[in-house]
């Protein structure tokens, strides 16, 4: 059975839903920012075409039932300030991984774990999924602080994991329960 399709998730400042045509504007200006792509494996984008592209990418994914690509949009105006990418569906281990993109313009304002909360929650619950993992490049700290934020742990260290942009880099690897959710990473009942 492919991946379900994805139903709005709203938080109180954020709406997550599938992605449209219509949010590519929005996203060139995250995607065309070089640091915002710094860490992630494909190139900044430079065009309409990039764009263009990268949606033709992520729609045959999601065809292939194992991805969801998924937008993060401002309640109060509809802009598209991130993405997440629900990928490597296997619904015999009912495990997802997790990437994600916010907006240079949105860093630090609490977005991203809002919205991710909101996901998470969604996933374990409506979705029934058991496990989210997610590869981080060790030298973005934002992004592991966040992921701990939300109650991952840190499962270790994939060596020389990827080639992307002419580097070779490994990655730290995180991974979060659904037990994990509901107990927090105390272990206490939340």
């Amino acid at each position: 059975m492919p991946l379900p399709r994805f139903s709005q998730v709203s938080t109180p400042r954020t709406t997550l839903r599938e992605v449209s045509g219509a949010d590519l504007p929005d996203l060139l200006e995250i995607n065309g920012d070089p640091e915002v792509t710094r860490y992630l494996p494909y190139a900044t984008w430079a065009s309409d075409s990039d764009a263009t592209a990268w949606l033709e990418r992520m729609q045959a994914l999601g065809m292939s039932g194992n991805a969801r690509q998924l937008v993060i949009a401002r309640n109060e105006d509809d802009k598209v300030i991130g993405t997440v990418l629900l990928f490597k569906y296997d619904e015999g281990s009912n495990r997802v991984e997790l990437g994600y993109v916010i907006g240079r313009r949105h860093w630090r304002r609490g977005y991203a774990a809002e919205a991710l909360g909101a996901l998470l929650d969604y996933l374990f619950g409506a979705m029934g999924i058991r496990r989210v993992e997610a590869e981080v490049n060790p030298e973005n700290a934002a992004s592991n602080a966040l992921l701990r934020k939300l109650g991952f742990t840190h499962e270790g260290f994939l060596r020389e994991r990827w080639v992307a942009k002419g580097e070779t880099y490994g990655v730290n690897v995180y991974g979060l329960l659904a037990d994990d959710r509901v107990r927090g990473p105390d272990g206490e009942e939340g």
